[in-house]
């Protein structure tokens, strides 16, 4: 797969100009993902154009820095936006003084906001079940893919982007785990259930007919017509909303996230190990899947009501 080309910049790019080196540097030496290269263009953007007033970004001071993140906090915004606003701003000075733009990086004495931790939505078994029943039982093609796509979720706890642009070829061994390109092109090995088997092979028996008319094949696991030639995640999440509202569940409490956080509390509540939760999920750091604990708390609080000593001590003196 050859190198990433750096696009020019324009309108939807920072007005910064040291964008284009350090977009090189982050798909060079980071390898970085094109949905992480956009969050920053995002992220800078903001930046750059709120202080476009008083010049390019990469000259910015400390002051003028304090009072942009101040401003985040005037707009209300979530704490994990404007945090992701001020890392992408400390990265890109610290890639600056790396390549002796600046001799100081000035977001070192900035503060940053404080991050809540919310739990995430997740849905019960009862629920998903309803969904995969639904859609079980309506025998089309679109449903044999959705069907496909909620027992990959849910059945092995893809991240949305590992799941729209799985290969064709993951399809194709006759395993019970699929290789994952994860985050940082790290790959791991994920859980294929019977289910999740099952469900692949009815879907592949219709594959065909989501090709663009104008190909034979595609390297794609599941082709569209779209720009980007496979199911994009936009698409996904709409689909997953239309077979809530036929399961009869708020389609707002769904979507590809809600299913992966319910493949993670599920397998929880059901006496999953907490490491072994990480390296399906992904997760660099264990504290990313720790989050989890806080919301399977019905299996916690029972396992210490059964199997703590001081339980067991105070069961005997009651009896």
């Amino acid at each position: 797969m050859g190198r990433q080309r750096a696009l020019p910049l324009d309108e939807t790019r920072p007005a910064t100009r040291h964008w284009e080196t350090f977009h090189e540097m982050l798909m060079a030496e980071r390898n970085a993902s094109a949905n992480t290269i956009d969050a920053y263009r995002r992220d800078l953007k903001d930046a750059a154009d709120s202080l476009r007033d008083r010049g390019d970004l990469a000259d910015a001071s400390i002051e003028t820095l304090r009072g942009y993140v101040e401003s985040l906090g005037r707009q209300k915004l979530k704490p994990a936006t404007a945090a992701r606003r001020l890392s992408a701003l400390r990265q890109y000075f610290k890639f600056l003084v790396a390549e002796g733009v600046r001799k100081d990086d000035p977001t070192a004495a900035l503060d940053a906001p404080k991050r809540g931790r919310p739990l995430p939505k997740v849905l019960s078994e009862t629920e998903v079940a309803a969904m995969i029943d639904m859609v079980a039982r309506e025998d089309k093609a679109a449903a044999l893919r959705l069907g496909a796509l909620i027992e990959l979720i849910y059945g092995s706890g893809l991240r949305v982007s590992e799941l729209v642009g799985l290969p064709l070829a993951a399809a194709k061994r006759d395993q019970p785990f699929l290789v994952v390109r994860g985050k940082g092109a790290k790959e791991r090995l994920v859980p294929l259930g019977d289910a999740a088997r099952q469900a692949l092979t009815a879907y592949l028996s219709v594959r065909d007919r989501f090709l663009p008319r104008s190909v034979k094949a595609s390297p794609w696991l599941f082709p569209s017509r779209g720009g980007s030639g496979h199911l994009t995640r936009q698409r996904l999440g709409q689909l997953l909303k239309d077979a809530a509202v036929k399961a009869g569940i708020d389609p707002a409490r769904v979507s590809p996230h809600v299913l992966r956080h319910a493949f993670a509390t599920h397998l929880l509540d059901r006496g999953a190990d907490l490491r072994a939760l990480q390296k399906m999920l992904g997760h660099a750091d264990i504290a990313t899947t720790q989050i989890y604990t806080h919301v399977a708390t019905g299996r916690l609080a029972a396992l210490v009501a059964e199997a703590h000593p001081l339980a067991k001590a105070s069961r005997a003196r009651k009896q």
